[in-house]
């Protein structure tokens, strides 16, 4: 595995972004040049735990668009390196395209930020409208009204009971 090979000192804060909770489901929206203005709520969590670079690209199971703070992206990254063996044509080939389609952002003095044209398009924003998800440590981006964001009532307490229904036992 490539994490052999390298020396993984342990990182001063890499812990904190933990501290980063982005939660809520947010409309905005975009101009004709691609730029959205990140909700306040999230801009204030960044500025909070000291983030400034964010990494945005295209998610691995659905048509939308996710951001992550640095420092969580760095994290992954590492993570999926370590169990990785770099002498694998199959496991380069994963990393290299988990890596390469991706565009750093920051910021600019107003809260905004560019989308670029293709990941507008890939990701079905063709309106104006897009709602930015807080799922925990990073942000989606979706297509406002895009069905593959939300499953129905009945699915998701199904999905929950499922998930959560076996780990929940009362103590006496």
């Amino acid at each position: 595995m490539w994490g052999k090979f390298r020396n993984f000192e342990p990182k001063i804060g890499l812990q904190e972004h933990y501290l980063l909770r982005f939660i809520g489901n947010i409309e905005a929206k975009i101009d004709a040049k691609g730029r959205a203005f990140l909700p306040s709520v999230f801009r204030k969590a960044l500025q909070t735990s000291g983030e400034e670079t964010l990494i945005m690209r295209k998610d691995v199971f659905q048509h939308c668009l996710v951001l992550y703070p640095l420092s969580v992206w760095d994290e992954m990254v590492d993570n999926l390196h370590q169990r990785l063996n770099r002498w694998n044509k199959r496991d380069q080939q994963i990393f290299r395209q988990f890596v390469s389609n991706l565009v750093s952002i920051t910021l600019d003095g107003n809260g905004r930020f560019l989308i670029p044209r293709q990941y507008l398009e890939w990701a079905g924003i063709t309106d104006q409208k897009v709602s930015f998800i807080g799922m925990d440590d990073c942000i989606e981006i979706w297509s406002t009204g895009n069905d593959e964001a939300e499953m129905s009532a009945e699915e998701f307490s199904k999905a929950l009971e499922d998930v959560m229904g076996d780990n929940l036992q009362l103590k006496d």
